[in-house]
Parts: C-alpha cells; structure tokens; sequence
C-alpha cells in the first residue's frame, strides 16, 4: 500500500512539472559577431539589406565598423572620423551618412566600396540619422537645436528645421517627423512640406525622452523616458499618453516587432527588455542579459534579428550581438 502511494505521488509530480515548463525566452541570444580591438562607446547601428553589411558607430574608437553579416565577421573598419554617433544607408543612390558629434561633420560614403565622396559640415554634434527614400531626403539631428535636410542626389543639405534644444530620437512618418528634444521637455513635430514644427508637445512629469520607435498601422509613437525609466505609448494624431508601464534604465534605443506585436527596449543597465501586447496594454514579458552600457541596437524586421553593440568590458569584447525572437 505505501509503494503504490509512492508510486503515485511521484507520478503526480512527474505530470506537474511537464505541465509546468518554462516559457520560452521573448529573445534567443543566436551569435556574438567580434568587433575587434575597439574601444570605447559604441553608438547607432544602420543596415544595407542588399549586402547584408552592418554598420556600427564606433565612437570611442572615431570608427565605422562594417560587419558582413553573411559571413559574421567585421569586412572593414573605416578610421579617421570624429566621435560618430548616426550612420544611415540610403538605397536610391547607394550611399552611407555618417554623422560626427566632435565636428559636426556628415562623411558621405560610396556604398559599392565605401570610399569617401562627400562631406557636409553641419555646427556641432551632428548626431541621429534618418532616412526618408518616399521623399528623396535624408534628415540629421544636428547642434543646439536642428534637422539638417540633406538632398541625397546632390549630396547638399538644403534646409533646416529649427527645434528647441538639441534633437535625440526622432522619426518620420509621411510629410510629419515626430522629434524628441529632451532638454526643453518636448517632442515636436514639424511639417516636412513647410519645414518648420507646428506643433509642440510637453513630455512632463517625465524627463530625458531619448529613444523613440514607431508604430505606423496604429498609429502610435513609443518613447522612452530615462526619468524616470519609462516605455509611453503615445497617440501619434494628438500626443495624448495611451499608455505607459516601467522600462529598464538608461534606455537609448526602441524597436516595434509589428508581426509579434512587441517592442524592444536596448538599456545601458545591461538588458533588453521586451514587451508585448496583451489584454489591451503593453505588459513586460522579459529582460533579456546583454553587458553594462549595451544601450544600443537595431531591430531589422526583414531579417527578423535584434543586433545589440556591446562596447569591451572586463572580459567581455566589443562585439554585435545577434538575438533571434523567440
């Protein structure tokens, strides 16, 4: 009688832990592709899709790594920069913008070869970079308070749209660009056909909005606040907060995973955090562990990958790491 209750009592704990199994991770860490003997911050991340190259800001280091993905190794390490933080591949004419925070410079390079074959000489701090292929423009965030336009096919800024404060993230949607200007507590947005904001939109009680993403189908703007450490779901027609919900800390880019509905958050605490849409409000359904200061990415949909740059840290190198959604 008391082996057949064993016997029973096993079996039943047996069932309920197969029952119980841990749900897969949100993000599946697939590789970790060397950057090599770089140092420093590493900034924005850009992608030509045709080659499969990456491009990686490599401030500290006053480089652009070029990593093959195909391959999964670094194909070219370009120097002689100053502080790169935005880097931008626009397809039409086949070119790579960089943007220079020490020199307020944007280097142009040939997309084929990557050579040199322009440069555009902004103020100072020239720093995200957009592209808009629909309207032919590619936008950067530049100085005490500025989007820089920049005519792709002459390779000449023609315009300005003056913010502000200094411009953090920003996107564009159609003849609207929805900029984060953190410093004056506002996110603006400008009118691409007149090139001046018209309207303006207060960020209080938060603070410091850096990353921002955006959701086009539901018109939606995802920004993230480092104060305090905030993901805010914000209606894209009005700016009124449709939703918010606690984020990781040190937070400096966001993604929108449409097909899953999700959205990444990469934070210098050493997560990416992960958050997807459920009972009618987005809900945390992970942190994922990356290095102290990872607080930069790019969620590439057509790839279906999330590339984190990870800066060299103790024994850790700098490196791209490769996460595959779960």
């Amino acid at each position: 009688m008391i082996a057949r209750t064993l016997a029973l009592l096993v079996g039943l704990i047996v069932a309920t832990s197969a029952g119980a199994q841990t749900p897969p991770a949100p993000l599946v860490l697939e590789a970790k592709i060397p950057l090599g003997s770089i140092s420093g911050r590493i900034d924005h991340l850009a992608i030509d899709l045709k080659r499969k190259w990456l491009f990686v800001a490599e401030l500290g280091n006053d480089s652009l790594g070029v990593v093959n993905l195909v391959a999964g190794k670094v194909l070219r390490t370009i120097t002689g920069l100053r502080e790169p933080q935005g880097v931008g591949y626009e397809p039409i004419t086949d070119a790579v913008y960089v943007a220079n925070a020490s020199d307020g410079s944007v280097r142009i390079l040939r997309g084929e070869d990557l050579a040199a074959v322009g440069r555009i000489d902004l103020s100072d701090d020239a720093d995200n970079v957009r592209i808009d292929a629909d309207g032919k423009r590619v936008l950067v965030g530049y100085g005490a308070g500025a989007l820089a336009i920049i005519d792709p096919t002459t390779r000449t800024k023609v315009g300005d749209i003056r913010l502000k404060a200094h411009p953090e993230s920003f996107q564009i949607d159609g003849d609207r660009v929805f900029v984060n200007v953190p410093d004056a507590r506002l996110i603006e947005v400008a009118d691409l056909t007149e090139d001046e904001v018209v309207r303006a939109w207060p960020t209080q009680p938060n603070h410091s909005n850096f990353p921002m993403a955006m959701d086009r189908e539901a018109r939606r703007l995802f920004v993230v606040f480092r104060s305090p450490a905030r993901l805010a779901e914000i209606s894209a027609a009005d700016g009124g907060v449709v939703g918010s919900v606690d984020a990781c800390g040190d937070a400096d880019d966001v993604f929108v995973d449409t097909k899953r509905h999700r959205v990444y958050v990469s934070c210098g605490a050493g997560v990416v955090d992960v958050f997807e849409y459920r009972g009618g409000s987005y809900q945390r359904v992970g942190q994922i562990p990356t290095v102290s200061g990872a607080r930069t990415s790019l969620f590439v949909p057509e790839l279906d990958r999330l590339f984190v740059a990870v800066r060299s840290s103790g024994n850790e190198p700098a490196a791209i790491w490769v996460f595959r959604p779960g």
